[in-house]
C-alpha cells in the first residue's frame, strides 16, 4: 500500500510561493502546487513577516493536508511590540510595552505548545517570556503584571480573549516605544562614558581586576567586552627566550 508524501519546509507567513523550496518540492507529489500554495497562505496568514514551518501530506490520491507550525513565544511578542530582538539585560533595559490584549492573542497562537491548562495559565506564561525579553506588559515590568493578573485584573479581558487594540491605543504603545529606545541609548551613552574613566584610570593594570570594578559599577556585560581589550598572548619569541634563560 502506498504511502503519503510528507513536505516539510519554512515559508513566510501568508506569502508562499511556488518558488524554492516548496515549487520543487512539491512537483513530484503531482499536486495542484498553486491550489496548495493557496492554501498555505490562508492558514499563514496570522504569521505575516515571520518565518514559519509547515507540512503538507499528499495522499496517494493527490489529496492533500496542511498543517501549520508556529515560531517561538519570542518571535510572536517581538512582532507585537514591533521589536527586532529582546533587551540585552532585560532588568534594566525595557524595549517595549504591549497591552493584555497582545499578551492573549499571542498566547491563543501558541495555545497547542504552552504548558499551561487554560487561557489565564497561558497569559502568564506569555508574560514570563515578556519578563525575560525586556518586554513591559500594561506600562510594567511583566512580573508585576501577572501579579496583577493573580489578583483579578484583566479577568474580563482574558476570558473573553479580547485581542482587538485600539488605534489610540497601538499610538500610545508607539510613542511609549520610542520612549523607551531613548532612555536606553542615554542609559548606554552613561555607562559607555563611566567605562572608559575606569578603564583609563586603572591602565596598566590587569584585566581581571579592571572587569571587576565595571561590574561593580553595574556597567552592562556587552559594553565591557566592547570595550574592555583582552589580554594579549605573550609576544612572538617571548617564550624562546625564556626557554633560553633556563639552560
Amino acid at each position: 500500500m502506498a504511502r503519503p508524501q510528507i513536505i516539510e519546509c519554512m515559508v513566510e507567513g501568508g506569502k508562499a510561493t511556488a518558488a524554492p523550496p516548496l515549487g520543487p518540492a512539491l512537483g513530484p507529489a503531482g499536486v495542484n502546487i498553486g491550489q496548495v500554495v493557496q492554501e498555505i497562505n490562508k492558514k499563514t496568514a496570522d504569521f505575516k513577516a515571520m518565518q514559519v514551518p509547515i507540512k503538507v501530506i499528499v495522499q496517494p490520491d493527490k489529496s492533500f493536508e496542511i498543517t501549520v507550525g508556529t515560531p517561538p513565544t519570542s518571535a510572536l511578542i517581538k512582532k507585537e511590540a514591533g521589536i527586532e530582538k529582546g533587551s540585552g539585560s532585560p532588568l534594566a533595559d525595557k524595549v517595549a510595552d504591549i497591552r493584555i490584549e497582545q499578551v492573549i492573542k499571542v498566547s491563543k497562537m501558541k495555545k497547542d505548545n504552552l504548558m499551561g491548562k487554560d487561557t489565564f495559565a497561558r497569559v502568564k506564561e506569555v508574560m514570563g517570556t515578556c519578563d525575560s525579553m525586556g518586554v513591559m506588559v500594561e506600562g510594567k515590568q511583566a512580573r508585576e503584571t501577572i501579579a496583577d493578573v493573580n489578583a483579578g485584573m484583566f479577568k474580563e479581558k482574558i476570558l473573553l480573549e479580547r485581542t482587538e487594540l485600539s488605534a489610540e491605543d497601538l499610538k500610545k504603545l508607539a510613542e511609549e516605544k520610542m520612549r523607551l529606545a531613548a532612555e536606553m541609548e542615554k542609559r548606554k551613552t552613561e555607562f559607555t562614558t563611566t567605562a572608559k574613566q575606569i578603564i583609563e584610570s586603572m591602565a596598566g593594570q590587569p584585566r581581571g581586576s579592571i572587569k571587576s570594578k565595571l561590574v561593580e559599577a553595574k556597567v552592562p556585560t556587552a559594553i565591557i567586552e566592547e570595550l574592555l581589550p583582552v589580554e594579549s598572548a605573550a609576544a612572538p619569541g617571548k617564550e624562546g627566550a625564556k626557554k633560553e634563560e633556563k639552560k
